[in-house]
């Protein structure tokens, strides 16, 4: 869309200023983007968050076969072939990385950054169970990593700070918020496609710059009159939809199908859902970060409230179908995607699941099979 190739600031572009801000004795702060590493501490503090957020190639998980087991999500193998590769800049440029603890996965991130780089790794846990004791702990973790960051950077993270930092994260979700929305009508005026680049964007752009750029688009994307036919309506949701993992967003989209709406644990930026800007700082970020959030599937006893989640979500978009896309080895994925299977075949909503582990190979097999799940919601 021409308002989006416009508008949207390029990753070359980002890249150029995070060297600049390196080289000025910025600190860069790595982070993986499951949503529970706020980046308004990192903000606060006098650093710059950088999302480790790349994923969809084969070649930097063949390169991390020396440093971890073949039995784990390919999207977290890949984290550290991309360092071992030198090939992708911002696995090149960290100062410190932070791994909130969710899983074993994620854990192998830590422990081979650990063992097969020079970076110095944080790690703080993200409890399974979302009582009072889990909000707890996890407060309590943020409180650990605002602590990292100040005797790492030498700053002090000011309460004025930190809401000031609260208060443009919000904003940047509420126009992200706003323009997926906007997906709720018939014709939706941006594609799954172009709103995922969005999404991945904000990552990296300066949030300020990013501000501007939704705004914009929010603004031209509200006089947009699309005049295509309508077209399959499809929820795509899974554990990870990592940067450059435009496999199965492709071929939806080459089939005919348009993606109006997306759920994902890990590679997208979490939304849905603003920091209070009252009270305490540090247990608005908690509230906003765990206790607000739905559940990822690794929780325990998640199923029935992801479940009545994801189908509310499908009925607000009006989808006509739901992919459900995950990475090999990530089984309480896995597990969810059979129980999810059952919820939305009683709702009369047809569900494709797909596992990859970003082999070139899948692709013809992904390819059939979507064209037979669009070509049939059409025949409905």
């Amino acid at each position: 869309m021409e308002t989006i190739q416009e508008r949207l600031p390029h990753l070359s572009t980002s890249l150029i200023d995070l060297r600049e801000r390196k080289e000025r004795g910025e600190k860069i702060v790595g982070y993986i983007p499951n949503g529970y590493m706020p980046e308004e501490l990192v903000y606060a503090c006098g650093a710059v968050p950088l999302a480790l957020a790349r994923g969809g190639d084969a070649e930097p998980v063949a390169a991390s076969a020396a440093c971890l087991a073949r039995f784990l999500d390919p999207f977290c193998r890949a984290q550290i072939g991309y360092r071992l590769l030198k090939e992708e800049p911002i696995y090149q440029m960290i100062d410190i990385l932070v791994v909130p603890m969710t899983d074993n996965h994620v854990r192998s991130i830590a422990d081979s950054w650990n063992f097969y780089t020079d970076v110095e790794v944080f790690r703080f846990g993200v409890p399974h169970v979302k009582a009072e004791h889990g909000y707890e702990y996890y407060k309590e973790s943020l409180n650990l990593l605002k602590e990292r960051l100040e005797r790492f950077t030498g700053n002090t993270i000011t309460e004025s700070r930190l809401r000031e930092e609260i208060d443009t994260a919000n904003k940047i979700r509420g126009l992200l918020r706003r323009i997926s929305l906007m997906r709720r009508a018939e014709h939706p005026p941006i594609s799954g496609r172009e709103f995922i680049e969005l999404c991945h964007n904000s990552f990296y752009t300066d949030r300020h710059k990013t501000l501007v750029v939704l705004q914009s688009i929010s603004e031209r994307l509200k006089a947009t009159r699309p005049s295509s036919p309508a077209k399959p309506r499809v929820l795509l949701a899974g554990s990870t939809l990592a940067l450059g993992d435009t496999r199965v967003v492709d071929l939806l989209e080459e089939a005919g199908a348009s993606i109006v709406m997306e759920e994902f644990s890990e590679g997208l930026r979490n939304y849905r859902q603003s920091v209070n800007k009252e009270g305490d700082p540090m247990e608005a970020l908690a509230d906003g970060y765990f206790a607000k959030r739905v559940p990822d599937a690794f929780f325990r006893g998640a199923a029935k409230e992801r479940g009545a989640f994801l189908l509310k979500l499908a009925q607000d978009f009006k989808v006509d179908g739901i992919v459900y896309y995950t990475l090999m080895y990530r089984d309480s994925y896995d597990v969810e995607g059979y129980i999810l299977h059952r919820i939305f075949e009683k709702a009369g909503i047809p569900v494709l699941r797909l596992s990859s582990d970003y082999d070139i190979a899948e692709t013809g097999v992904f390819r059939t099979r979507i064209e037979t799940m669009v070509n049939t919601i059409k025949t409905r």
